[in-house]
């Protein structure tokens, strides 16, 4: 199975290994990768901005960059559902409607393609050790994605998993809002903080790279004895 990795601003910038991680358990399931070196921003923080004339032309470059994939998986919901938001952007459009509906018919998750489409539940994955999950809010409340991460995190070998309290509440970071509204989500994260403790967790698992950014960025800042990994570094240990 062909498969093009959307690896987001995020995961190219700041966190490689999230990408390098999310390559290596798909080929060890069998995918063959391809990553066009053309993509770039999917246009998400201008749109949520409120300048959706503006992110239009990233978004038609990520559609004519994607248009030849036969599938295309990202690690993370938020920046997949964005792919799935185009057809929404371009309504009405002869051109790019249908285009961008084409995108988003073959843009999945990491966790979601492995359990919906290769129908994989355990990759065979090992890690000792306590652990929380942070469902983030694009993934679990646009995109839809909520029990594809738990299966496959119930068969990590080893890991003893425990829920996190207030799991339905926003952890601050919100893109532009954690910027724009920073004494706000300063209060949002050191309540998340607080509920990840409250699991005597060593590590918190999440699938958006944002939500790891911001939340472990207020676990260092606080001193915290909490590794935050993201899903696919987990399934790729071995």
């Amino acid at each position: 199975m062909k498969v093009t990795l959307f690896a987001t601003c995020l995961v190219d910038m700041f966190q490689s290994d999230v990408g390098k991680a999310t390559v290596e358990v798909l080929e060890r399931l069998g995918c063959e990768i391809d990553f066009p070196d053309s993509q770039v921003c999917c246009g998400q923080p201008a749109y949520n901005s409120g300048y959706v004339k503006d992110s239009k032309e990233a978004m038609k470059k990520m559609i004519q960059t994607f248009e030849n994939a036969e599938y295309i998986v990202c690690p993370s919901g938020s920046c997949a559902f964005m792919f799935h938001e185009y057809q929404h952007v371009f309504k009405g459009d002869s051109v790019w409607e249908p285009k961008a509906k084409k995108l988003a018919n073959k843009t999945y998750e990491l966790s979601q393609f492995i359990v919906d489409v290769l129908k994989v539940e355990d990759v065979g994955a090992r890690l000792e050790g306590k652990a929380t999950y942070h469902t983030s809010c694009h993934m679990t409340r646009l995109l839809g994605v909520k029990k594809a991460p738990m299966t496959l995190l119930s068969n990590v070998k080893g890991l003893e998993f425990t829920e996190l309290p207030g799991k339905e509440q926003c952890c601050g970071f919100g893109g532009t809002f954690s910027v724009k509204m920073s004494q706000i989500s300063e209060q949002m994260v050191d309540e998340k903080v607080q509920h990840v403790e409250e699991t005597h967790a060593e590590y918190l698992i999440g699938a958006d790279a944002g939500c790891l950014m911001n939340i472990g960025g207020r676990i260092n800042r606080q001193g915290k004895p909490i590794k935050v990994m993201h899903i696919a570094e987990v399934l790729n240990c071995q």
